[in-house]
């Protein structure tokens, strides 16, 4: 009867069944009730059963009062809900690198203890609203990578404590309100990149003292001129000013001198140093007479020649008698030209028409006397050269000999053909046709070709010898005989077997092409930078030796007017690009997948190399970085994720943060050599640090190649 009794009584008060949640629990449900997915279950373990949060995944408390919240990189799809605000102990907000969407809740802001709020990388929008002003301790304030829009709000300078202000990839618009300077004095970061602001830049930002790092002001629409206060910046901050609408002299003071060009790029109406662009001169010559050098004082055009021919002196007739005299000695000279223009163009008349391969422009050479060849070193850069020039005194063959030899095509791209080339003794080369017409830039191309020719390492392929005319540029290199690492790593469609490469080879290889890299850096003539560094560009030698190819590739062909749909270093970056066309796949006779590594040369290319114009090494060591981690992966620099892709660096990245175990990041042909974990981790390590996204954390190769050297000195 009792247990009666108490069964009515639990039945007429379900309540009774469950826990008391406290209010703090009860408004984190209510975040939960936002969220209509999450794939990862991250909010799984949030149970109204509990008597408080405190347990549950992502929240702190202290004193049993929640005062973190954090679940970042979990693809929670939702909105924010208003309910966070009544946390009244909250200190702490992240949620970056989520899916959440919609307007920042006004409540949010009535958590006035809160210290940081991290945000960047989702998809919220809405204006930034004034009350964020309330945040009174607020120190980080971190909303890049989503779509606000609306102004900057004046507000924010309440915050007096604020130390980072990263508002980058949003939609802000407006000028920037004056107060920087006075309000924000503890600001450390300040990212306002990749908006559209406009306006002057406010001058007071040059009072910010405590900034460190880089003020990223790029890729907005600021105007007028830099204001020289911002050279009162700390001298080790970097300030970024690059595609604005700024004009005028950049000032040389402080913070601002001793930039390079790299900083002000994009605004075309800046000049002075360190641009190449001079400001105009207050006494500039009149726009009548563009010709004329800058300090060129006006004249009248109606007594110039008096004044000339008076201060100089001569009569009429000595006037007269010298433009008599030069008429003379131009018709003299043109004649000449005439003469020795007919020849060389009976000469192209003679050519072979029939020609085939390599053959055009031979009858050429042997039958126009109108240049001698001991003459070439004068020839204008518009005449045809029709010689094989060695650039080795090994090389012990000649025009003729390789035109007859028999030629295998071996690959094609936007460069040109290459061809596998087999001379009567059995020397193999490999000769590279850059294409057919253009500009003909001849002493350029001679002048370039040469000292790439003086490159010799044994990590690097060695360019032989070259051929120049009109309808022909080739380029004669050793022929390598294992094909390119890509292929190795890979495959390619077609092949009838695939044969891994080992930790052992993939390690000499690894240290291989660093050393080929130091060589380019360091001790070249002109300490060059490679510049389009891919598995392509990495051949194989006769053991397996790595040699880099394809070094100052782009810039021949340019100067040697073909057809270059190479692919620049100003490629636009993968999230612009079609899903199909970053990878084109095809099956390989064995049925696994190969993906066209021509697609994806963007995945190599350093992030700053999309905005910044001068070259720099540290472009060489990120696409060395992300080879690394191709070899040691097994994986394409873009990796499926689910339904979604990310490339190697941030899937690396992302496994590191879910501390995934070695065998999951590891290419499934090395898991025999899990006994060499300690090399593998190690070589990593390397890898992860060449693929930072700041080009002055990244080690030099010189570093590289040392740490690599200490890997294993047994696999040279």
């Amino acid at each position: 009867m009792i247990s009666l009794v108490l069964f009515l009584l639990l039945l007429c008060n379900p309540s009774a069944l469950v826990s008391s949640l406290n209010g703090e629990g009860n408004a984190l449900l209510s975040f939960k009730q936002s969220i209509y997915s999450d794939p990862e279950g991250s909010l799984s373990n949030w149970n109204s059963s509990d008597e408080t949060p405190c347990s549950w995944n992502g929240i702190t408390c202290k004193e049993q009062r929640v005062v973190s919240f954090s679940i970042p990189k979990k693809k929670l799809y939702g909105l924010l809900s208003p309910s966070l605000g009544s946390l009244s102990d909250l200190r702490h907000v992240n949620l970056r690198n989520n899916k959440l969407f919609g307007a920042l809740p006004l409540e949010l802001f009535q958590a006035r203890g809160l210290q940081s709020l991290v945000l960047y990388g989702n998809s919220l929008s809405g204006s930034l609203p004034n009350e964020i002003g309330k945040l009174s301790y607020l120190q980080t304030l971190a909303l890049s990578q989503n779509s606000f829009n609306g102004s900057f709000p004046s507000s924010i300078f309440q915050c007096k404590r604020l130390r980072t202000l990263d508002l980058g990839e949003n939609n802000f618009t407006g000028p920037l309100p004056s107060g920087f300077g006075p309000n924000l004095f503890s600001l450390e970061k300040l990212d306002l990149s990749f908006n559209r602001f406009n306006g002057s830049i406010p001058g007071d930002i040059g009072n910010l003292s405590s900034l460190q790092g880089t003020v990223d002001l790029s890729h907005n629409m600021f105007s007028g001129s830099i204001p020289a206060s911002l050279g009162n910046l700390p001298e080790k901050v970097y300030i970024d000013l690059t595609y604005n609408n700024l004009s005028g002299p950049i000032p040389q003071n402080g913070a601002l001198m001793n930039r390079g060009p790299t900083a002000f790029i994009g605004n075309p109406g800046l000049c002075g140093p360190p641009l190449k662009d001079p400001c105009s001169d207050a006494v500039a010559s009149p726009s009548s007479y563009p010709f004329l050098p800058s300090n060129y004082p006006p004249q009248n055009p109606d007594d110039s020649s008096r004044k000339s021919a008076k201060s100089r002196g001569l009569s009429k007739s000595a006037v007269i008698a010298i433009v008599i005299g030069d008429v003379i000695g131009i018709c003299l000279v043109g004649l000449l030209f005439s003469y020795c223009y007919s020849r060389v163009c009976a000469c192209g008349k003679d050519k072979d028409e029939n020609g085939y391969g390599f053959d055009k422009g031979r009858k050429a050479k042997k039958e126009c006397l109108c240049f001698r060849k001991d003459e070439s070193e004068t020839l204008s850069e518009n005449v045809e050269q029709y010689d094989l020039v060695p650039l080795d005194s090994q090389v012990a063959f000649d025009l003729d000999e390789l035109l007859k030899a028999s030629a295998f095509v071996l690959g094609k791209s936007g460069i040109g053909i290459v061809y596998k080339v087999v001379l009567e003794g059995g020397l193999t080369l490999a000769v590279r046709r850059l294409g057919e017409g253009g500009s003909q830039r001849f002493k350029e191309f001679q002048t370039e070709v040469e000292a790439i020719g003086k490159l010799r390492h044994p990590n690097i392929v060695t360019l032989r010898a070259y051929y120049w005319s009109v309808d022909e540029k080739l380029l004669i290199y050793d022929y390598i005989p294992n094909g390119s690492l890509a292929t190795a790593l890979h495959g390619k469609a077609g092949m009838i077997s695939f044969t891994p490469l080992p930790w052992s080879v993939r390690l000499k290889i690894m240290k291989g092409v660093a050393k080929g890299l130091v060589y380019l850096h360091e001790f070249s003539p002109k300490k060059y930078v490679h510049g389009d560094l891919k598995p392509n560009n990495i051949l194989l030698g006769q053991n397996m030796e790595p040699r880099i190819s394809d070094f100052g590739l782009g810039r021949l062909a340019n100067i040697a007017g073909g057809s270059p749909t190479l692919q620049s270093n100003r490629m636009a970056p993968a999230s612009d690009q079609k899903p199909q066309e970053r990878q084109q796949k095809s099956t390989s006779s064995d049925g696994a997948t190969v993906v066209s590594s021509a697609s994806l040369g963007s995945y190599y290319q350093a992030p700053e190399a999309l905005k910044v114009v001068k070259p720099s090494q540290k472009w060489d060591v990120y696409p060395f970085g992300v080879i690394l981690l191709e070899m040691i992966t097994g994986r394409y620099p873009i990796v499926q994720v689910g339904p979604s892709e990310m490339n190697i660096v941030q899937w690396i990245q992302l496994c590191i943060e879910e501390k995934k175990p070695l065998s999951d990041v590891l290419d499934p042909y090395l898991t025999e050599d899990l006994d060499k974990e300690e090399e593998i981790i190690g070589a990593l390590k390397v890898a992860i640090a060449c693929v930072h996204g700041s080009p002055e954390r990244r080690p030099t190769m010189r570093h590289v190649s040392e740490a690599l050297e200490r890997l294993a000195i047994s696999t040279d």
